[in-house]
């Protein structure tokens, strides 16, 4: 997993195949997963996945209405395809089926 470094990074990412997890180093939700979370970059080989700390990035947060973390944003081709953004603990099978609707 990637770690955001900067907007601009976030810009030039977006234009690819790529799964933006939103988390931050206090949240006990993000946490549980992830252990997990390399075994989801396996199966999904096609997705960059790219963690950002919404603290650091709290502006890209704001922008896509992220409040509740650990949230999920796809973009293919510098488009939006998919979200899965709330507040609700997320399990890993959860992440999954989700990712799943995306692949190639």
């Amino acid at each position: 997993m990637i770690n955001l470094e900067s907007e601009s990074q976030f810009k030039s990412l977006k234009k690819e195949h790529t799964v933006f997890e939103f988390t931050a180093g206090w949240c006990p939700d993000c946490r549980v997963i992830e252990p997990d979370l390399p075994q989801l970059e396996e199966k999904y080989k096609d997705f960059n996945f790219v963690s950002v700390d919404r603290d650091q990035f709290i502006d890209l947060a704001i922008e896509h209405d992220i409040m509740g973390i650990p949230s999920f944003l796809v973009f293919k081709d510098d488009e939006l395809v998919g979200s899965y953004i709330g507040k609700e603990r997320k399990s890993i099978v959860q992440i999954d089926e989700f990712l799943s609707q995306f692949d190639k």
